[in-house]
């Protein structure tokens, strides 16, 4: 096994997860209950068969691009943390915190959705068996007592499984991904061997009277949806026990997989259908009208080729399918909290690994924010899953631009060409989900985009508070991140609001046709045509201002936090630069006597060797200062003594030399930059100082020596030369003062 890849940014979590096991994880994590329950009839009613398995290879394609930018960020950067860790080496902390916060929600919606599908599987086959206890009717959704219990039950039942042992949930998943694998294609190879060939057709091929294009688009752009997940093992690369290079390898196992599992069960939906029903189309167009086993296609074709065996095989690939999409998404939600808590986006008490090296505060974490959902209804759920495909297309949005980047750096042509191809696409994913009145297209529920703008407000929130307690300065740095977040938060409010008056003028427009047919409201009736006109017109009017109140509402507070952010960044920034300052004046400045310190006359160095360099310096010289006798000071009177002895000669200087300034660049060596006023007396100076030195030999007071050399633009190359030239007539005047009794030996 080749160790030396665990060298990343944390070491904690320990290497155990063999190539199966990372491909249970993938294949457990991108497939759930959707896949078996509403993919035949979300697929096949906007898309037909043919329209279906074009679309689905063209996001297999695209998920196969996607896996090779997994491989190739993982071999980048290596260490924890997935797409996180990727965006943040390359692209910095303020887009690493969009791709979690948008990555939470993706892989906590797909979470809350198969946690609360248990209830609707036991309504389904378990003949309502917890629909007891009654408690109220949400958007149409009944919510039982006994159904919350249930879902809250096998939240905790997944948590404890993922805190008890990370090898035996490594296994669990194994077994339960190959259950579901076998099931489904039990069930598909049944479909296809005992089929009757006379009545079995896969016409029409695409849904009649509808552009094949548009239909063929409508399944690539929600293919994100199909496959998200699959990627979420790039959590876990510092526990391969294996070589990374290899990633992809087992990605693209996973990949064939899940879309071979689509396609069967697809194919299997239009194998057969009731008597009553003319055509796979006339079936999947009435399905409502269906009850039981009949409303579910895949589960019918499987009762009519294998009898309650094939139900009861479907059911158990169910149920696996549901339990390896919750332990694959608990397991991915906790690393990406442990991750981000280790940056500060989170407590740092997240980051905590019980003796399993499991996360065990994020998964309990997990578990309290999942507690409201079962209460929500399904129906409030499955607005909250269609934030997926959009959460999606961003999440493989970032990790193609991050490749893009990264490759161009590394010279990494073929990698920079499929990212440069999947930005592209991406690119269009998004313009359809963002603007679907282009498309005509509702795919996506109204309330998934004020769901989308809700959550993104609320990242604007919640990255206020990270700034505000980031005393390590790493976020905040990147404003244009944050106008783009606003962008798109106005964005999806418009769509939003655009969809809500669409619906609403669709009702007024059916209400004014039952009006006209006699079949209103009694009340509606007795009015006369001015009246319900009136009536209607006035309805649209309100709403209309209604929808303008809401996008200025949230335009407001988007600003208000953009604001909020900008507030605090900028308090960070005046902090760092009052520190920068603080630090710079005691780097520069001498504790002892006051003057400029040997680190500034490093940096004054350097601005005048530019200057020279440019023949723009100005006249000036130097005077290097040596304090004779300290040595004798410190042995015979203490070094308090010669410190003040020390404050005496810097005093002397500064006296003489006023206009220019004075640096400390030993412990009894001084140089003065003789410049300005003091140049042109430099003489006349010189002369008082020394002649003060002199009359103080014999005596308490400050002797020193004294060398003075003025910059020659002819030949000094650097304020070295000079100093050079000070410093030889420095030691001149030493041998001078010796000469005259003064005490020079150090």
């Amino acid at each position: 096994m080749d160790n030396n890849w665990c060298n990343g940014n944390n070491t904690e979590f320990k290497p155990y997860l063999s190539p199966l096991a990372v491909f249970a994880l993938a294949v457990g994590s991108a497939i759930g209950w959707g896949s078996l329950i509403v993919t035949s009839k979300s697929y096949l009613s906007q898309a037909g068969p043919l329209g279906s398995f074009i679309g689905l290879m063209i996001g297999f394609v695209m998920m196969l691009m996607v896996a090779s930018h997994y491989q190739f960020l993982a071999k980048r950067h290596p260490g924890e943390g997935g797409l996180y860790n990727y965006i943040k080496n390359i692209f910095g902390y303020d887009r690493a915190f969009l791709v979690a916060w948008f990555m939470f929600l993706v892989y906590i919606a797909i979470f809350w959705a198969n946690a609360t599908s248990i209830p609707l599987f036991a309504r389904y086959f378990l003949h309502s068996a917890f629909s007891f206890g009654y408690m109220y009717t949400v958007f149409g959704y009944e919510v039982y007592a006994g159904e919350i219990l249930v879902t809250l039950v096998a939240i905790i039942i997944i948590a404890l499984l993922c805190l008890r042992s990370k090898k035996a949930t490594a296994r669990t998943i194994i077994a339960l991904v190959l259950i579901f694998t076998a099931g489904i294609t039990v069930c598909f190879i049944a479909a296809m061997v005992k089929r009757d060939g006379a009545v079995y057709s896969m016409d029409p091929g695409l849904i009649p009277d509808k552009n094949a294009i548009s239909q063929i688009s409508r399944i690539a752009f929600i293919s994100p949806w199909a496959f998200i997940g699959f990627e979420s093992v790039s959590f876990y690369t510092t526990e391969y026990n294996f070589k990374r290079k290899n990633i992809f390898k087992v990605l693209f196992v996973a990949l064939v997989v899940i879309t071979a599992l689509y396609l069967f069960i697809i194919i299997m939906s239009i194998s057969v259908y009731p008597d009553s029903c003319s055509s796979w189309l006339d079936y999947i167009s009435r399905l409502d009208e269906f009850e039981g086993i009949e409303g579910l296609p895949a589960f019918y074709a499987a009762y009519r080729y294998l009898g309650n065996t094939g139900i009861y095989i479907l059911m158990l690939s169910l149920i696996s399918l549901v339990l390896s999409s919750l332990i694959g998404m608990m397991r991915a939600v906790s690393r990406l909290c442990h991750t981000v808590a280790v940056d500060g986006i989170l407590p740092k008490r997240f980051t905590k690994l019980n003796k399993r090296h499991v996360p065990v505060n994020a998964i309990i974490l997990i578990v309290l924010i999942s507690l409201p959902v079962p209460f929500l209804g399904r129906t409030a759920i499955g607005w909250i899953v269609d934030t997926t495909t959009i959460g999606a297309t961003i999440i493989y949005g970032f990790a193609t631009l991050a490749v893009f980047k990264a490759s161009k750096e590394d010279k990494a042509t073929k990698n920079r060409i499929i990212s440069g191809i999947c930005v592209i696409i991406l690119g269009l994913f998004m313009i359809y989900l963002m603007f679907p009145e282009l498309f005509s297209d509702n795919t996506i529920a109204s309330e998934t985009y004020a769901l989308m703008t809700v959550w993104s407000l609320l990242g604007l929130f919640f990255f206020n508070s990270v700034i505000r307690k980031d005393h390590a300065r790493n976020f905040g740095k990147a404003i244009i991140v944050w106008i783009a977040l606003l962008m798109f938060i106005i964005l999806m409010t418009l769509t939003w609001v655009e969809r809500m008056n669409e619906n609403r003028e669709s009702a007024v427009i059916e209400t004014i046709h039952s009006y006209y047919e006699g079949t209103a409201e009694p009340e509606l009736q007795t009015m006369t045509d001015e009246e319900f006109l009136a009536e209607e017109s006035i309805k649209l009017h309100n709403a209309d201002k209604a929808s303008v109140a809401i996008v200025i509402l949230l335009f407001g507070m988007s600003i208000g936090v953009l604001i909020a952010n900008y507030v605090s960044m900028r308090k960070w920034e005046k902090k760092a630069t009052d520190e920068r300052d603080h630090a710079r004046t005691i780097a520069f400045r001498d504790p002892l006597t006051g003057v400029k310190s040997k680190h500034a006359y490093d940096e004054q160095e350097l601005v005048t060797d530019v200057q020279i360099r440019k023949g723009k310096c100005e006249d000036f010289a130097i005077i290097v200062c040596d304090v004779n006798g300290l040595k004798k000071i410190n042995d015979t009177m203490g070094h308090k003594a010669g410190d003040q002895y020390i404050c005496c000669a810097c005093d002397m200087l500064c006296e003489h030399f006023k206009h220019s300034p004075v640096f400390r660049i030993g412990g009894d060596e001084f140089v003065v930059m003789v410049e300005g006023k003091d140049y042109e007396a430099r003489f006349d100076i010189l002369s008082e100082i020394n002649a003060e030195i002199e009359s103080n030999i014999g005596s308490c007071k400050v002797v020193a020596s004294l060398g003075l050399a003025e910059y020659d633009p002819e030949n000094d190359a650097s304020i070295h030369d000079v100093f050079k030239r000070a410093d030889g007539l420095m030691y001149e005047r030493k041998t001078q003062l010796k000469s005259m009794g003064a005490v020079t030996r150090e």
